[in-house]
């Protein structure tokens, strides 16, 4: 009997741990990092597929544009009657014909049309390779947007709390003259304060975990927790960005693919200058006076008398023109984008640089040591409140400074294809 107890408990036992590591793994599945977010988006987006239809939608372009025409069939019939010269009958009966043309274009032209459609395929992937890294960009963004946030209303609340304490202390003494009444008026205006700005941190999360769910494929209010640090930075000369960004930048390749899309363009309107020729044998029989059989090959060639196809040729030069100029446009503005992004990353960096590794930490336990001395009566009121606030104020200049200095880095990955920031897991 014991021994079956026994049995009983460690079995309970074993499924208690079980069960608790469920839990455990659960939370920690519901736990991602920016990376993780980035890859889950990548493969569950929704939007994907509307680049990856353009892709599918211009390779069948260009099975269209490398198909031989189809042959045409002719055929007739009809009734002959024939007379002779003094007009009377000589004979009738049914005539009838068939014919099969297959028209062969001007040498080239066929060429020229699978280069445009092969221009349609790389724009195609191009466009879908810029969406992929620009959603990376906005999924980083929003990840490290909500873990500020967060941590900005963790620390709202601890200011917050720790007022509300005070105010707490200080309504169960009995004031002594007006200034302990001041500075209990002081102590509930800051509180109230810093309540309403923990709120609005906390509704500033919820649009921005809404979009990130949707981003990647999941309903709006799935849970979402994100583990991260916050993100390092690489330096690089001006001059190694801008040679990055002159091959690299999606909008530049896609203005040199628009180029050389439209300079086929030109070739194929002169090219169809040149008529098409159709070729095909034929085959007539006519039953009146006589039985006439006809049999042969025929030639059907377009005479380009009046139309040279110059008005064609004129707008694909014309084009021609407006894409070159729209491809030195892009590359100077390229240059500018990556420019200032280069500015606003050196700048935001050097001052991440300035704080040292325990900043936040000391300022942190100045604020629990004024805290402590106010308690005490060794701090001043208006000493105390403007520890507490500064430690906010620092909190939320490293955050911002991080945050622009994020979007900078990620902004020049688009322009330059170079990843100037990593993860870390402690924000320095």
């Amino acid at each position: 009997m014991k021994q079956n107890i026994f049995r009983v408990l460690l079995g309970l036992a074993i499924a208690a741990v079980a069960l608790l590591k469920a839990e455990n793994l659960s939370q920690v599945a519901n736990q991602a990092t920016p990376e993780i977010l980035v890859r889950e988006a990548l493969q569950k987006n929704p939007e994907l597929n509307f680049y990856a239809a353009g892709i599918a939608a211009a390779k069948g372009g260009l099975k269209t544009a490398g198909a031989i025409r189809n042959p045409e069939l002719n055929t007739q019939a009809g009734y002959k009657g024939a007379r002779d010269n003094s007009g009377g009958p000589s004979g009738e009966g049914a005539a009838w014909s068939v014919s099969v043309n297959q028209t062969f274009e001007y040498p080239g032209r066929v060429a020229l049309r699978k280069a445009i459609a092969q221009g349609d395929i790389e724009l195609a992937e191009l466009h879908f390779e810029q969406f992929r890294l620009t959603l990376a960009t906005r999924v980083r963004t929003l990840a490290y947007s909500i873990v500020i946030a967060r941590e900005r209303s963790v620390a709202t609340r601890e200011i917050a709390d720790r007022f509300q304490a005070l105010t707490d202390v200080l309504a169960q003494r009995e004031p002594a003259g007006l200034t302990p009444v001041l500075e209990a008026r002081i102590i509930d205006a800051n509180t109230l304060t810093l309540r309403r700005q923990e709120r609005e941190a906390g509704v500033a999360v919820k649009p921005a975990v809404a979009e990130l769910n949707q981003l990647r494929g999941q309903p709006v209010t799935a849970p979402l927790e994100i583990r991260s640090g916050h993100p390092g930075f690489v330096q690089a000369s001006l001059q190694t960005l801008l040679n990055a960004a002159r091959k690299n930048a999606f909008d530049i390749r896609i203005r040199e693919a628009e180029l050389a899309q439209q300079g086929f363009r030109v070739s194929l309107s002169k090219n169809e200058r040149y008529p098409a020729i159709a070729v095909g044998p034929y085959f007539s029989q006519e039953n009146a006076a006589d039985k006439e059989t006809q049999a042969g090959i025929g030639i059907s060639v377009p005479l380009p008398l009046w139309d040279r196809n110059a008005g064609n040729i004129q707008t694909s030069k014309a084009r021609e023109q407006q894409a070159q100029a729209s491809l030195l446009t892009t590359e100077r503005e390229v240059e500018r984008r990556v420019a200032q992004s280069a500015a606003i990353l050196q700048a935001k960096r050097e001052e991440i640089e300035k704080w040292q590794a325990d900043t936040l930490t000391k300022f942190r336990e100045t604020a629990e040591l004024a805290d402590r001395n106010y308690r005490l009566g060794a701090v001043p009121i208006a000493l105390y409140v403007e520890t507490q606030k500064q430690y906010l104020e620092v909190i939320g200049a490293v955050h911002e400074m991080k945050k622009d200095a994020l979007q900078a880095a990620q902004d020049l990955e688009i322009l330059t294809g170079l990843k100037l920031y990593r993860e870390k897991e402690r924000l320095p």
